[in-house]
């Protein structure tokens, strides 16, 4: 369903992280000390959720580029949807219902024409910035069209894609004032987006920062991150060091009549970077003075960590559980013997040791097994199959047995290339459990670790992929359009920069099926369509899916309503109270 350009796509691999860093992520909790999705956790201060006090939030990478044309969110992000409202939003709720779009500016989701070529919004009464000044459709016009200035870049790709003439616009810094022609204003409360080709989940792409207001005279480029005019319940009083530290503080012009999603809570909200993630842990355990009302939104429980806690009950309660749309996953490129051989491609598959893999990605607490490439929740479409059953430990004798037909009655020896950064996905924990699974079944593996700028660009190289790699992907919204589109639509394969597509299938009936399921508005019956299309691709073994990580993140003890959602996987900051 998506056509991005090579930059596009380059930009989306590192969607992930900054979702994960500054944005939305998350899933339902579970039972236990979890089953709180809602609400207050075990453990956590008790009584209802008032409004009031300074919420800080403590991570290890710093809220960069605050501005809504160059961030890149998932959702309108977690952070960033205090200061900028988009046309459409995430639903702020636990679990599963968290994955529905919502309307935030606008009246509705959109109203699409009869083929989903255009998309019509009409905003809410009473919306104002920080000073008080209405928000207009002219606004949204120009914030998105700000978001193609190539000094500005940075932010989701989609509408360079989808938007007609999108492809050649070069933002309003040099259009001397036409605009895009189709992003149409007709009043200052109707929007229309005219679109190249159907894309019935362009809802989704509306909650993506860039849809949110920024007026013109208020517009001072590549400085406007350092103070963006506000659109949310709260304001930019201080950007210090490109994000280590921001503070927000209420926007009074805010009305909570027209905003259902976001609560509020406190008054003020400290955000502070640039620090170690076992001392963000650390004081998030200790929850001492300011501490204790505290959160991070971009660093996680490790299996150390975990064992400590698991120990400490009001610890234990004070643990967010989620699970963001993520696959962690053996690549095979076929280009590249002995992998242009489904039956060694099978053996692979029927030789892994899940069991050893999770536990070299940190433990069953931290990662799921997986033997579809779509997540296992219903938003994605998530179809159940297992084409190569190798059980919680792997077949090895099937393997071999398919490895002698392929004319490898002795075994093979092949080479593994994964990263050298300490990331438990990627990194040389899981490939050498791999390799261990593998030597059962008679092959060898050799490994090729590199650093890791030097790994994703020999992976993502078309002329240069390995036979045989670790690789990993994540969705910009929950949906199985972002998963498999990228990676198996024939028409991404890109030979001169970053092609994500690693098997270079370029199958006619799955590139035609990806067109027919974008024509969809109804995201239910996409959903069955999009499984559907992961179960049949999956026949030919093009990768081997590990695992689906699981996220463990702390709140200091007097925070409470946390909220997961199956969108995010971490807690949404805007239903946060600290009183």
């Amino acid at each position: 369903m998506l056509r991005q350009s090579h930059i596009s796509r380059r930009v989306a691999a590192v969607a992930v992280s900054l979702v994960l860093a500054g944005g939305a992520a998350a899933c339902g909790p579970k039972d236990g000390a979890d089953k709180a999705g809602s609400g207050d956790k075990p453990g956590a201060a008790g009584g209802a959720p008032q409004k009031g006090g300074t919420l800080t939030v403590l991570n290890s990478e710093p809220q960069s580029d605050f501005d809504p044309a160059r961030l890149y969110t998932s959702g309108g992000g977690n952070v960033p949807s205090l200061v900028f409202r988009t046309l459409t939003t995430r639903n702020r709720e636990a679990g599963a219902a968290g994955t529905k779009v919502v309307p935030d500016l606008a009246t509705d989701t959109g109203r699409p024409n009869a083929d989903a070529t255009e998309w019509t919004y009409t905003l809410k009464d009473g919306l104002k910035y920080e000073d008080g000044t209405p928000i207009t459709t002219a606004d949204i016009k120009y914030g998105i069209e700000r978001s193609f200035a190539g000094e500005l870049s940075g932010g989701a790709p989609y509408l360079r894609d989808w938007l007609v003439g999108g492809e050649t616009y070069e933002g309003p810094y040099k259009d001397g004032g036409k605009g895009l022609d189709s992003i149409v204003v007709p009043d200052a409360k109707t929007i229309v987006f005219k679109l190249r080709k159907p894309e019935g989940e362009f809802p989704f792409v509306a909650t993506q920062t860039q849809f949110a207001p920024v007026p013109k005279g208020k517009d001072t480029g590549v400085k406007y991150e350092e103070h963006p005019v506000s659109s949310g319940p709260y304001k930019v009083v201080k950007n210090d060091n490109d994000g280590e530290h921001l503070t927000l503080e209420r926007n009074e012009h805010w009305d909570e009549k027209t905003d259902e999603e976001r609560k509020a809570y406190p008054d003020k909200i400290d955000v502070r970077s640039g620090l170690d993630s076992a001392v963000i842990n650390q004081r998030l355990s200790t929850s001492s003075g300011p501490d204790a009302a505290a959160i991070t939104t971009d660093t996680n429980l490790g299996p150390a960590e975990l064992a400590q806690t698991g120990s400490n009950k009001e610890l234990e309660g004070r643990i967010g559980t989620g699970h963001f749309g993520y696959v962690n996953y053996l690549a095979f490129n076929p280009k590249v013997a002995p992998f242009d051989n489904p039956k060694v491609r099978q053996a692979v598959s029927y030789a892994i040791n899940r069991t050893s893999v999770i536990n070299a990605a940190g433990g069953s607490a931290l990662a799921e097994p997986a033997t579809t490439f779509l997540p296992e929740r219903e938003a994605f479409g998530f179809t159940p199959y297992d084409h190569f059953p190798a059980g919680k430990t792997g077949d090895p004798a099937k393997a071999r047995q398919l490895l002698a037909e392929a004319g490898f009655p002795d075994g093979l020896t092949v080479t593994l290339t994964h990263s050298t950064a300490q990331n438990r996905q990627t990194s040389p924990e899981v490939a050498t459990a791999v390799q261990q699974s593998l030597a059962a079944a008679g092959i060898t593996v050799k490994l090729e670790g590199l650093e890791n700028n030097a790994f994703n660009e020999k992976r993502w190289d078309a002329k240069n992929t390995p036979g045989f790699f670790l690789s990993r992907w994540g969705a910009d919204w929950p949906s199985g359009g972002p998963f498999l589109a990228p990676i198996f639509d024939g028409r991404q394969i890109v030979t001169n920069g970053s092609n994500y597509n690693h098997a270079q299938l370029n199958d006619p009936a799955v590139n035609a099926e990806i067109d027919e399921i974008a024509k969809l508005t109804d995201l239910a019956a996409a959903g069955k369509r999009w499984g559907a299309l992961d179960k049949k691709i999956g026949e030919q073994a093009l990768d081997v899916p590990l695992f689906h990580p699981v996220y463990k993140r702390l709140v200091g003890k007097d925070v409470k309503n946390v909220v997961i959602s199956d969108w995010t996987g971490v807690l949404d900051i805007s239903q946060v109270s600290v009183k």
